[in-house]
C-alpha cells in the first residue's frame, strides 16, 4: 500500500509499504477520505516524535472495511465508518463526570500509525470505546472528515453557551476559526467579527458568516471593536491561533463580564504576560478549551453530515495522498481552508 510517511521534519515521502494485518477483534479500515489538519501540519513540520521515525500521522478518518475480525461483529466489511482519534476509556472518574475530554486513560492517537496511508487498523479498544461512527448511506465521505475539527468547535461554543443576539470575536481566520464563524451563527450570534494578519484569509472569511474583517497589522484590533460594540467590548472572544501576543491582546476585545477562551495552542513552554488586574476589575472569565466530551462528538458528527452544515464551504481542495506536500503549502499560506486527501485514488 502507499503511505505518507514522515522521516523528520518537512520530510514527508509517499512510499509503498506493506499493509497493516487485522488486528484482534478489531478491522482494517481502507482510506477513502482523510483531512489534512493544522495539527498534522505542525506536527509533520517539527519533530514531533522526538526522533522517532517513520512515522505516518493523520486522523481525520472516514473510510470502508476492508478487512474485519471473525470475533467483531458490530461491523461488516463494506461499512463506511468515520474515526474519532482521541478514544476515551469512559471508565475514569472524569468519564464519569461527563467529561470525557479529560479522560485520564485516553487512547494516544498521536503514536499510534495515522491514515494518510491506503489503509489504517483499527483497534478493538477503539471499537469499544465508542470511537467509531457508521456513516449513512448516501453521504460525502469527505464532508464527515470535518467531524473531528467540528468536534471540538462545537464543544467550546455549547460550553460557553454562545447564543442568540451575542456578538462573538474569532482570532484567526484559519480553518479552524472559520468553522467558529459558521458554528456562531448557527447558534444564533448577532455579530461576528473576525481578526486575522492574512487580507486572503479574511476574505474567505466572509463567506461563513462573518461580519466584520479586521486585519490586525493594519489596524488596532481593540478599537475597531470598540468601534464595533458601541465602545463595550465583546460578549465572548475566542483565540483561535497559536500566538501568544493574541492571547494577551483578546481580554481587551471582551466587554466587562465577558468571556475570554484561549481555543488555540501556543508553542510548549511559552509564558504569557496577561493583565490580571484588568481582568479582575472587568469580572472577564477565561477559559482554556481542548477537545469534546463524548455525547459533543457525537452531536458534532451528525451536524458535519447534515444539510444544516455547509461543508463543502471549507473543502477548498481535494487531492491524492501524493500531492499531501502541496497540500501542507496549500494550507500554510492561506490559499486553502480545508484540504482533504484521498488515499487509494489511483
Amino acid at each position: 500500500m502507499q503511505a505518507a510517511i514522515m522521516y523528520g521534519p518537512n520530510d514527508i515521502r509517499v512510499e509503498n509499504i506493506e499493509k497493516p494485518k487485522c488486528p484482534p477483534n478489531g478491522l482494517i479500515l481502507k482510506v477513502l477520505s482523510i483531512g489534512l489538519c493544522g495539527s498534522d501540519i505542525r506536527n509533520m513540520t517539527t519533530d514531533s516524535c522526538k526522533g522517532k521515525y517513520p512515522h505516518i500521522f493523520g486522523h481525520e478518518i472516514v473510510g470502508m472495511v476492508d478487512e474485519i475480525d471473525i470475533n467483531t461483529p458490530k461491523y461488516k466489511v463494506g461499512d463506511k465508518l468515520y474515526i474519532y482519534p482521541e478514544d476515551h476509556c469512559l471508565k475514569c472518574d472524569e468519564c464519569r463526570a461527563g467529561h470525557s475530554e479529560n479522560c485520564l486513560n485516553p487512547g494516544d492517537y498521536i503514536a499510534r500509525q495515522g491514515g494518510f496511508a491506503d489503509f489504517v487498523v483499527v483497534t478493538n479498544e477503539q471499537i469499544n470505546r465508542d470511537a467509531v461512527f457508521k456513516l449513512p448511506e448516501n453521504i460525502n465521505l469527505d464532508n464527515a472528515t470535518l467531524s473531528e475539527p467540528l468536534s471540538s468547535v462545537y464543544a467550546c461554543q455549547e460550553n460557553i453557551n454562545i447564543t442568540l443576539g451575542d456578538s462573538v470575536v474569532i482570532i484567526g481566520a484559519g480553518p479552524i476559526g472559520c468553522f467558529h464563524a459558521q458554528m456562531a451563527k448557527i447558534r444564533g450570534a448577532k455579530c461576528v467579527i473576525m481578526v486575522e494578519i492574512n487580507d486572503k484569509r479574511l476574505e474567505m472569511a466572509k463567506q461563513f458568516g462573518v461580519d466584520y474583517t479586521i486585519n490586525s497589522l493594519k489596524e488596532d484590533p481593540v478599537a475597531k471593536i470598540k468601534q464595533i460594540t458601541n465602545n463595550k467590548g465583546a460578549d465572548k472572544v475566542i483565540s483561535a491561533n497559536p500566538s501568544s501576543n493574541a492571547q494577551a491582546q483578546s481580554i481587551f476585545m471582551a466587554k466587562a463580564g465577558g468571556i475570554v477562551v484561549f481555543f488555540g495552542g501556543v508553542p510548549k513552554g511559552t509564558l504569557v504576560s496577561l493583565d490580571t488586574n484588568y481582568i479582575h476589575y472587568n469580572n472577564l472569565w477565561i477559559y482554556g478549551h481542548f477537545g469534546a466530551n463524548s455525547i459533543q462528538v457525537q452531536k458534532a458528527f451528525e451536524l458535519a453530515i447534515s444539510k444544516n452544515f455547509p461543508a463543502e464551504k471549507f473543502i477548498t481542495h481535494v487531492l491524492p495522498l501524493k500531492d499531501i506536500n502541496k497540500g501542507i503549502e496549500l494550507t500554510k499560506s492561506g490559499e486553502a481552508i480545508k484540504v482533504v486527501l484521498h488515499p487509494n485514488l489511483n
